[in-house]
């Protein structure tokens, strides 16, 4: 279980407050106005914002003492995070040794994964010879690499049209089943939301809101979330 437990975020003028927790394994959209704070509250999960007060817990654990490569956490970014100067193959692998200095075990594993997720033979590649639906299937296959038990995904497929972003959002789910991961998705569509996300989080107005079953929000928005949606 994820739990923020009374956290407040705050930077300048900036001001979130979360307190509400969600079980493992469970589908959560992220979805508010620019600014609101979405990508904050997930760089607070994976170690990258300091919460001010409050705690961010993993089963019961606070992980603040825990650095961002030691939390139980994979995180893609809306560039996919993967190095220009390495091949798909040892991007992969920097999910299993930071070194690279993977055993032939490991090595199996990458090119198991790459063929898993519709990439096999590209591990000799670098990122810019991938399409970019390429290249969220290789963000994908490091985060199956790595089978953290949470999942955050900040937007990654905005950029893709909307059949492609279809079929990430569903090697998302597939990943995610095969790991147990908990998954949190940014994202500003509510078309994205109501085919992934069983539960939605409204980020708006300085408050991170509990988790409210998806379908049931987006039939009858609240206020705050109608005036989002427009």
């Amino acid at each position: 279980m994820l739990r923020f437990d009374k956290m407040v975020l705050a930077q300048d003028a900036f001001r979130l407050t979360a307190d509400w927790e969600v079980p493992a394994g469970a589908r959560v959209a992220v979805i508010g106005p620019s600014g609101a704070g979405k990508s904050t509250l997930l760089a607070a999960i994976a170690g990258f914002f300091a919460p001010q007060s409050g705690r961010v817990l993993w089963q019961g654990k606070d992980l603040a003492p825990a650095s961002p490569g030691a939390r139980p956490v994979t995180i893609l970014f809306q560039d996919q995070n993967l190095f220009p100067h390495l091949t798909v193959a040892q991007n992969l692998g920097l999910g299993l040794r930071p070194d690279l200095r993977l055993s032939a075990a490991q090595c199996a594993q990458v090119t198991a994964v790459l063929d898993r997720v519709g990439l096999a033979g590209m591990g000799t590649r670098k990122p810019a010879q991938l399409s970019g639906g390429q290249i969220g299937r290789a963000a994908l296959a490091r985060a199956l690499l790595r089978a953290r038990p949470v999942l955050l995904l900040d937007e990654p497929f905005a950029a893709l049209g909307p059949a492609l972003k279809a079929e990430m959002l569903a090697l998302v789910e597939e990943v995610a089943t095969e790991t147990g991961a908990l998954v949190l998705m940014v994202t500003h569509d509510p078309a994205d939301a109501r085919a992934f996300a069983e539960w939605t989080v409204l980020v708006t107005e300085g408050m991170a809101h509990p988790p409210a079953p998806t379908e049931p929000l987006f039939a009858d928005p609240p206020p705050a979330l109608q005036a989002y949606l427009g």
